[in-house]
Parts: C-alpha cells; structure tokens; sequence
C-alpha cells in the first residue's frame, strides 16, 4: 500500500511541493517563485495560471527528487495562502482576472461603508471576521462589479469563484471538482461559521450569486482523483486547509487552549478553542480550525503585521545589519534595551489594536543609545506583539494557556524565543521539524485514506527542538511592557 504523501504548499510569494514518508519525516522538497503584480498602489495580484502551473512544476519535481511515482503516493494535501480570489469561466477553464491577492486593499472604501451600516453586527456574528479588505468577500465582488461580462456569465451558470485551494482542487481533477473546505470558507467573509454553509443574507448584500461559489466540504475527506496525465497516475486529492489552520494542525495543537505562533513577515497565532466559536470581544478574529467528519472545531485568531519585516528593515532601511540573521549578535551587545522602544506599526497595527493610521516609532534615545540597543528593542517589538495578542486570546476564551508553539523563520532566533517566554510568561516550543503548515496538510489527507487511522497515529512525529523557559524578573517584564504600552499610545493614529 502506498505510504507518503504529497503536500502542495501554495505561498503567496512561492509554491512548494513536499513529500512526506509514513513518519512523518521530509522525503523531498521543490520550490519555485512567481511574479507579483502591483498595477496600482495599494493593489496586489497573481496571475491564477502561473499558480497553477509554479505548483504542477514542484509537485512534479518533488517525486523525481523522492525518487517515487504516482503510485507510491497514497493522497495529496492542499495547504494555501487564505483569502485570495480567483473566478474562471466553468467551460473554457479560463481566469477573468487576475487573482486578487489577501494583501489587496481595492476594496477598502467598500468596507468602511459597511462597517458604519447596518449589516456590521450581522458579517461579525455570522461569520467570526471583521469586515475588511483582507477577505474575500469584497473582492468577489468587486470582480463582478468590474469585470465586463462577468455578471452574464454568473447568471449562465459558467462562473466560478475559489480560493487558491478550489482552483488548484479543480485543476488536479481537470474540473471534476468545484469545492473549498471549512477553513478556506470561513475566511470568505460570506460563510456562516455556524454551520459551515454559505450565509444567502450575506451573499445578497454583497451581491454574489450562491451559484459561482464552491461546494463547502471538511478538511480530511477524499475530494477527487488527479487526472493520471498530471502526474503520470491518478492520486486522491484528500486533505485541505489554509495555510495558517494547517500549521495549527502540524504543530498538533489538538486541544482546547492549545497555541501556536507563526513568525514571518508578520505574525499569525491560532488558538484551539474546541467546539464552538469563541465570539472576540477584544478584536480577534473567530475562524474555523478544521473539521475531520462531522465534527468542526473552531480557532481564535491574532495577526501581528509586522514581525520579522522590523528585522529587514533593520537591515534594508537602517543598514546597522547585512544579514537578518545578524540581529540576534547585535541585539546581545547589550545587557538590555537602555530604555528604547520601537514600535513597527509601518504599515498600521494588527490585533488586538486595530489602529490602520499608527505609524512605527522609536522612542527612549539618549546619547547613550546603540544600534545594539534598536536591535534589541526591535525583538521586544515582536515578542510585544505577540504577547498583546496571546492576553487578547487569554481573556477571550477563558482558557489558561501552558505553552506557546512557534514556527516560521524568525523562530530560529534564541534571543528573541527567550525574549518571547519572558515577556509572555509562558514557555515558547520549538519542534524539529519547521514544515508545520505542509506536513498539517499531508496528516489531514492521510487520515481520509489511511495511512493513519487517528491523530494518535502521527502524534509522535511532533518533536520538541528546543523549549524556553520564562526566566526574566517580574519587575524587568513589567518595566518593558510599561514602556511598550506608552509608546504604543504615541503612535497609534499618528498619520489619521
């Protein structure tokens, strides 16, 4: 019987192709980059097909590189950057526009106006989000409202709408297929978190016809069979869920009150809160986690906007670094951060926030002050971030948190992991194996074939690296976050 599985990783910079034996251990990895299109300020697209086609070429090149074939595949996992919106013609296969990227913020004005009307309440309590430019909603329709003969198209019957996981999902199956699972839907801003349908109230005030929309199914179920000519035999596609849900499945949060972090460009913590949704009263964002039959279970979610990009800046803007990975050697030049705070809010802050006219600020400068002393409190800066976010979770799900598992690259930093449980106050976990958002995928798809029969299965795969234990005086923790919270008054709605 066939063991490994194959995971399709689409980034919203890359896409990458794993292989992962019946361990859950790395057999190969492909990767390749597509072009970033910005055809006006403030806009971001992907052309739908270079996706498609960056995505066959690494999957292809990972079972060469694996030395396997079709045949020693048992399923195929889909993981996907979230919100992004694609609609193609149903007959010739053919993209109407250009993807619409989650960064894309065309829409913006269309969302405020919806956000000081009276559906407000309603998008919030039905579908966990805030209304904004981020989800798909808006961009749906706004390709609708723009595209010539798009709305004849819909009322033919011959429009489609996914995210990036329906459209490779319907390439795989040579457009057999037209479904998204819960994860990809509640990040839509039309889906009912409820109970995982797409929400008619919703969609008509948004103007979307319920017939361009894909079928909303779980995340671990066999959803159809690659065409055999893709990669040289038909394999089943079994396992979706976005990128960041997916990385909580691979870090085996599994419980209620279970956390991970990831630290990219940004930061995205997900908090297992069982299930049921937990409403936010503090500006997080409730979302569907995974469902695995017929039971759904449900995230909290926190995104910092600015993590390991304060990093490159360092780097790029300041030039006090040549490489990102220096920061961690300058920031140790001194024993603490001589009273300097910076504040990243470059592009706005994220959650529990909010605030899209802050602007970054370094505060605290005295003649004293040393690039060592920016570097340092640029890591405070993300472990800052990250820690407003894990009290907003705290107190919004009641639950008492033991642990914070992280992953991404800035996780290979000690001085900021350290820095991390210190101001956090709880331990940070590291696991050996980085890929968590891919091999979430491939345990989702091989529990609908399985390769393993329960979570239990797999559970042993997950490793601990490295675990950092608080260790920094109380009043040292409180000092830094003093600090932190006077800066964050000064440059919240500094450019409104």
């Amino acid at each position: 019987m066939a063991q490994a599985i194959l995971a399709l990783d689409q980034g919203t910079t890359s896409s990458r192709a794993i292989v992962f034996g019946a361990g859950g251990e790395i057999l190969a990895v492909a990767q390749k980059e597509f072009r970033q299109h910005f055809p006006q300020p403030g806009w971001v697209e992907h052309d739908a097909d270079e996706i498609w086609q960056t995505q066959l070429f690494t999957a292809r090149q990972a079972l060469r590189r694996a030395q396997l074939t079709a045949a020693d595949i048992a399923a195929i996992g889909i993981t996907n950057q979230r919100e992004t919106t694609i609609m193609w013609d149903r007959q010739t296969g053919q993209p109407i526009h250009r993807a619409i990227v989650w960064q894309d913020r065309r829409t913006a004005d269309v969302c405020r106006r919806l956000a000081a009307g009276r559906h407000a309440a309603e998008f919030r309590n039905r579908t966990g989000l805030k209304i904004d430019a981020y989800f798909s909603g808006t961009k749906i329709a706004w390709l609708l409202q723009n595209v010539p003969g798009a709305r004849e198209l819909a009322k033919a019957g011959r429009l489609a709408f996914g995210t990036v996981d329906s459209w490779l999902l319907w390439k795989l199956t040579g457009g057999a297929v037209h479904a998204t699972d819960v994860t990809n839907a509640s990040r839509t801003m039309v889906c009912n978190i409820h109970d995982c349908t797409w929400d008619a109230e919703l969609l008509k005030t948004l103007r979307i016809p319920a017939s361009v929309l894909p079928q909303i199914r779980s995340s671990s179920e066999i959803y159809g069979e690659t065409v055999a000519e893709l990669l040289g035999g038909s394999i089943p596609v079994a396992g979706i869920a976005g990128d960041q849900q997916a990385a909580l499945f691979g870090q085996l949060c599994l419980k209620p009150g279970m956390v991970k972090n990831t630290y990219g460009t940004g930061c995205f913590m997900l908090m297992n809160t069982g299930t049921r949704p937990k409403a936010s009263t503090r500006e997080l964002l409730s979302t569907v986690a995974w469902r695995i039959g017929n039971r759904t279970e449900y995230a909290l979610e926190g995104s910092v906007f600015v993590a390991g990009a304060v990093v490159q800046w360092l780097r790029d803007g300041l030039g006090i670094i040549r490489r990102s990975a220096d920061v961690e050697a300058l920031a140790q030049t001194v024993p603490d951060n001589g009273g300097v705070v910076l504040v990243p809010a470059f592009s706005g802050l994220g959650a529990p926030h909010w605030d899209s006219w802050a602007r970054g600020l370094i505060a605290g400068l005295t003649r004293g002050s040393t690039s060592g002393h920016i570097a340092r409190a640029a890591l405070e800066s993300i472990a800052l971030q990250v820690a407003d976010v894990l009290d907003a979770m705290k107190a919004d799900s009641g639950i008492r948190v033991t642990s914070l598992r992280v992953d991404g690259g800035a996780s290979v930093n000690n001085t900021l992991m350290q820095l991390q449980a210190d101001i956090s106050g709880v331990p940070v976990v590291r696991p050996k194996v980085f890929e968590t958002t891919a091999i979430g995928a491939a345990f989702l798809a091989g529990l609908a074939v399985g390769v393993w029969k329960t979570t239990a299965d797999f559970s042993g795969s997950w490793q601990a690296d490295r675990t950092f234990e608080p260790q920094m005086k109380k009043a040292d923790v409180e000092r830094i976050r003093a600090g932190w919270a006077k800066a964050l008054e000064r440059a919240k709605g500094w450019a409104e």
